[in-house]
């Protein structure tokens, strides 16, 4: 059994059990105290007072009164059997006990009856059941009856005196002159006899139900000072604080990368998300948005992670159906449990609702990587304020469970320079992205961008995104002198370049050919001047031999001749060359 009461200052509290209150009052309701629950019709006083209550009995071990003066006991059981707090069970153990105290306006115009009376009964059975709460529901519809307002006031003093002097742990419903009004009707006084003010509003934004809760005063102890939305579901009231209380922002850091599910643009964002993070793609319809989300879901779910999507658009058979058209097949994923698919209708709950179930989904699923498509439809189920607050506080849930989420945004304006979805929370998101198209030469072309990428470098290219049976291909664009080419007019640009190409190397094998045979041709002729050259010096060679054998020759017949005319002194040259002419 928890703590029946949590001190804080001084002051004691009285723990509601109720999902969100206890942490915007930082422990419960003020023990021993008058609280006021302030509301219009259909705005959940009752059910906040009963749930307080029923997790009083069945959690803290508080039994508890509570008093009706508008519904008799049995319309409060019937209304309340399909929360499944099995009221009638507690009632049977004696820890819970309804007082009927709706009376007629005859009976109290005519003075003959007095909350006295009523209180001495009920503290009598508070006694006897060892009671520490005790619920006034609607009392001011008793009052109004007495149609006398220092009556009036003297009755409400009596109660909070009566309240203080039992150490009962006292709540009081009343209601709201209006729906935008914080002040009940005629009984402005209450709020200053009270110890706590609770403010339960219901209000229609685009024909849209919203609740929200703001604890106005309490005494003694500090409170978070905001408006908080909620809702009524099975359970009964869960208040959508996700963290908004806290006064600093804390969650996890990891510099781990997860896959984008396309292999270039992990490349372009330099390895994937980082794990923990938050990613917007925003971009027209038909851009590829959800191609793209369901190629992130398919990584998660092909490493091994659990991982969750949420549709506002289609089923989660269709989803599946459409993305197996690009190669990616994620039924395989649902067979083994890994993949939830949750496809949502935007009007059927408030985007408060939306919040607390997508709450829900994670804390069951537990989920490593999400996605939600659109985030944009969003705005119709409360409005543009209300869309941004829900986002803000996803964002902090999963950022504080190290998930890593994915939101598609939806941009209406077909200008490929209009980024920005319907929900600006871009300042909020760690990663951008963003797809356009172009429509050139007859045809349009889908375009990707990577706008920021907090934490790690990545590309500012433009690159054409290809969607086909084969996968998602990211590919260069056609970019020269300003001039941005995708689809049919690059291709045939990259198929007249390479003619271009093909056709400058024919040209250059031909004029080499052309080189080489010039080359050759005057090879030729250097060998044959070579060949002339070699035969002319072997000539001279030849007539130099010729000369030398021939002066040799001269030289041996001089000796000779000489020898036979047995002469001591050789002739003259002149003599002897005259003698040999003679």
């Amino acid at each position: 059994m928890a703590d029946q009461h949590v001190p804080e200052g001084g002051i004691e509290k009285s723990p509601t059990g109720i999902e969100g209150v206890d942490e915007i009052t930082g422990g419960g309701l003020p023990c021993g105290r008058t609280t006021l629950l302030l509301g219009g019709p259909g705005s959940g006083k009752t059910v906040f007072a009963l749930q307080t209550l029923a997790n009083g009995v069945r959690d803290f071990g508080e039994p508890g009164l509570f008093v009706a003066f508008e519904e008799n006991s049995e319309e409060i059981l019937q209304n309340a059997a399909s929360f499944g707090w099995d009221l009638p069970a507690l009632v049977a153990s004696g820890q819970l006990a309804f007082i009927d105290a709706h009376l007629s306006p005859e009976i109290v115009a005519t003075g003959e009856f007095e909350l006295t009376l009523l209180l001495a009964r009920l503290a009598e059975q508070a006694r006897a059941m060892g009671a520490t709460r005790i619920v006034f529901d609607a009392i001011d519809v008793l009052l109004t009856l007495m149609d006398d307002p220092r009556a009036e006031r003297n009755e409400l003093y009596r109660v909070r005196e009566w309240l203080r002097g039992q150490h009962l742990t006292g709540m009081i419903t009343a209601r709201i002159g209006s729906e935008e009004s914080h002040t009940p009707t005629q009984y402005g006084f209450l709020q200053y006899m009270a110890d706590c003010v609770i403010n339960l509003q219901r209000q229609a934004t685009d024909r849209i139900g919203l609740r929200q809760l703001r604890v106005v005063k309490y005494r003694g102890a500090g409170v978070a000072e905001a408006d908080f939305p909620f809702v009524i579901d099975r359970n009964g009231i869960v208040v959508a604080t996700l963290g908004a209380t806290a006064p600093e922002l804390q969650y996890p850091i990891f510099t781990e990368r997860v896959s984008a599910g396309v292999t270039r643009l992990d490349t372009m964002l330099d390895g994937g998300y980082f794990r923990g993070s938050t990613v917007q793609i925003t971009g027209g319809p038909g851009t590829g948005k959800t191609t793209l989300a369901g190629a992130f879901i398919a990584a998660a779910c092909g490493r091994g992670e659990p991982a969750l999507l949420v549709s506002f658009d289609e089923v989660g058979d269709e989803i599946a159906r459409n993305l197996a058209s690009v190669n990616i097949h994620l039924a395989p994923y649902q067979a083994q449990g890994l993949l939830t698919i949750q496809a949502l209708r935007t009007e059927a709950r408030s985007a408060e609702e939306h919040l607390l179930h997508l709450k829900s989904l994670i804390e069951t699923r537990q989920p490593r990587c999400m996605a939600i498509d659109p985030i944009t439809a969003l705005v119709k189920a409360g409005g543009l304020a209300a869309a941004l607050t829900v986002v803000q506080r996803l964002v902090r849930l999963t950022k504080a469970q190290g998930i890593t989420l994915l939101c598609t945004s939806l941009t209406e304006s077909s200008d490929p320079l209009t980024e920005a979805g319907a929900i600006q929370i871009s300042t909020i998101l760690d990663t951008w992205i963003h797809l356009s198209y172009t429509i050139q030469g007859g045809e349009r072309n889908r375009a990707l961008t990577i706008i920021k990428s907090r934490g790690t470098k990545h590309s500012d290219q433009v690159r054409e995104l290809i969607l086909s049976d084969a996968g998602i291909t990211l590919t260069d664009v056609y970019s020269e002198r300003g001039e941005v080419l995708m689809g049919t007019l690059r291709e045939e640009r990259i198929a007249d370049e390479a003619y271009d190409r093909e056709r400058q190397r024919l040209e250059f094998e031909r004029a080499q050919r052309t080189r080489m045979s010039n080359a050759e041709t005057l090879n030729a002729h250097i060998e044959a001047m070579r060949q002339e050259l070699q035969t002319k010096q072997e000539e001279i060679a030849l007539a130099q031999q010729e000369h030398t054998a021939r002066e040799r020759q001269l030289g041996r017949q001089r000796a000779a001749r000489q020898e036979l005319r047995g002469g001591d002194t050789p002739p003259a040259a002149d003599d002897e060359e005259g003698a040999d002419h003679a």
